[in-house]
């Protein structure tokens, strides 16, 4: 009944959660896009008994919570204002990994769609990635299941509740996953796969990855709708071509040639692009830096230390900048040769 920036609306004008099931009746109808279905459900509060049954529920099976106003919020959903207002995660994955890559595409690959993909993992191992997926059929799995045998990160974004696992053929690879990834949603444990749950998962892929690679997709389908929020967002976004005549990759043709994805035929190319080949050359030389900073140039320099960089919205959260201030500092330490500018707006340390 209430979406995320409903939601939002609602905790910024009463002034906390609390406040929210605090507030009247009168009050909360005053509120943008607030009515009386809405209203009559916060005042009565019917959804504190279901809000009891999910803490019971994450208790019991040890899950994580993200709310969007803590810091262990993932910093690269925080500025976006359709993210969600919170998720839930099962397993060890760093939703701050340095380096995120989304992998999607259609649900029936072809032989050689299963190839390319697993050709990709491997070959984006050397550049100690995180791999992304939604956990479906085909490519998404695919994915996963490489992920797990050559021990690489990887994180399942789910459409449903953590309580139900889809498709439920797919539970031993989430299993599997736990140990070195898990699996991440916004939805309350018991939730279904409602077909509209999915379009939605889409967009914490394309919000939480660095680069996104789109491997046989039709014209239309969730691997599109991914690829363009991820375009939405300022990712980076990949694409495998294939024949012309291959209706599998018309999608990704397409996304090649309306320039909303680069062509990439190996790990190498992507690598390339981010130029995460020479973030690893640099990565074991010590960093002096001998010239006087404002003390907002300064946080903006101690933010990028301790990483091999940083995006723009990590930056602004850790330096405690707001957008405007950011865009001029980040200019100007560039024009000095103290920072570098790298694809998919993230930053580092020259």
């Amino acid at each position: 009944m209430v979406g995320n920036v409903t939601a939002k609306n609602l905790i910024s004008f009463c002034g906390g959660v609390e406040a929210v099931f605090e507030s009247r009746k009168k009050a909360l109808l005053k509120i943008p896009g607030i009515g009386e279905a809405i209203a009559n459900c916060i005042v009565n509060q019917d959804v504190l008994g279901e809000a009891e049954q999910e803490l019971s529920f994450i208790d019991k099976y040890n899950i994580q919570t993200f709310f969007y106003l803590d810091k262990n919020y993932p910093t690269r959903l925080r500025n976006y204002n359709d993210a969600p207002i919170l998720l839930y995660q099962k397993g060890n994955a760093d939703l701050s990994h340095p380096r995120n890559v989304a992998i999607v595409g259609t649900r029936k690959p072809t032989p050689r769609g299963k190839m390319i993909c697993e050709e990709l993992v491997e070959g984006l191992q050397e550049y100690d990635v995180q791999i992304l997926s939604g956990l479906a059929y085909g490519i998404d799995i695919t994915a996963h299941k490489k992920c797990v045998e050559l021990d690489i990160p990887t994180i399942g974004i789910m459409g449903t509740g953590l309580g139900r696992i889809y498709p439920a053929s797919h539970k031993s690879t989430v299993h599997q996953m736990l140990h070195n990834g898990g699996v991440l949603t916004e939805f309350s444990s018991q939730t279904g796969a409602d077909y509209h749950h999915f379009p939605m998962r889409n967009r914490i892929i394309a919000g939480l990855c660095d680069a996104l690679i789109v491997i046989e997709t039709a014209n239309k389908g969730g691997s599109m709708i991914s690829a363009n929020l991820a375009n939405n967002y300022n990712k980076d976004v990949f694409a495998v071509p294939g024949r012309l005549s291959d209706k599998s990759s018309e999608g990704c043709n397409f996304l090649i040639k309306t320039h909303r994805a680069s062509l990439i035929e190996s790990a190498k190319d992507i690598g390339y692009v981010m130029r995460w080949d020479k973030l690893d050359q640099s990565k074991n030389i010590q960093k002096q830096l001998f010239v006087d900073f404002s003390p907002k140039e300064q946080a903006i320099v101690d933010s990028l230390k301790d990483a091999d960089s940083k995006g723009v919205d990590q930056i602004s959260y850790e330096a405690n900048l707001n957008a405007s201030e950011m865009a001029g500092l980040l200019l100007e330490l560039e024009f000095k040769g103290i920072i570098q500018t790298l694809p998919g707006k993230r930053y580092m340390l020259v």
